[in-house]
């Protein structure tokens, strides 16, 4: 059984390319809204459910916040990727920062990788609007999940990083 998102209330959030604007606990500035520091967010959320959520390879949509868990799992697997032949903290807070300085492809645009899951922007500002968020909600899960990915004396932990050898939803990752 897949996990899917906590947040299945549509109507509270801000819509971009079919996908709410979800609040987030950051200090990153971005179109995201601010929730408390107490509060369970979408990254926590995809952080939380990556291990179980990746083995499948179908995911059934309940909310429209599934949508955006299912493109953070995406990223937390591309993100793993980079991360595997990093052997410090170090290393790999280096790798994560050349991918977040990566290009963000909206739906529309080459190399988006859910070109059929979210809708096309109606308007340049709309895609725009999407893509500072989607920055944003991977600088902010990109922080995190460095945490969980490395021990505090910044070895690499294996129980995390050994997924990144999986395909998520049999997507192959560049």
């Amino acid at each position: 059984m897949v996990y899917h998102s906590s947040y299945t209330n549509e109507d509270d959030y801000t819509k971009a390319c079919s996908c709410p604007l979800l609040p987030l606990k950051s200090h990153i500035k971005g179109p995201a809204p601010v929730t408390d520091q107490d509060n369970t967010d979408i990254v926590d959320e995809a952080i939380t459910f990556f291990r179980a959520n990746v083995f499948f390879r179908n995911f059934d949509i309940k909310s429209s916040a599934d949508k955006l868990l299912i493109y953070l799992t995406f990223y937390i697997n591309v993100a793993l990727k980079r991360l595997e032949g990093c052997r410090t903290l170090a290393g790999g807070t280096k790798a994560i920062i050349n991918l977040g300085l990566e290009n963000v492809p909206v739906p529309g645009e080459a190399g988006f990788p859910f070109g059929g899951l979210f809708a096309l922007p109606q308007s340049q500002e709309e895609a725009e609007l999407f893509r500072n968020y989607l920055k944003q909600i991977r600088e902010e899960t990109s922080g995190r999940l460095l945490s969980v990915a490395y021990r505090p004396n910044g070895t690499p932990n294996k129980w995390w990083l050994a997924f990144a050898k999986r395909k998520f939803m049999n997507i192959i990752i560049p």
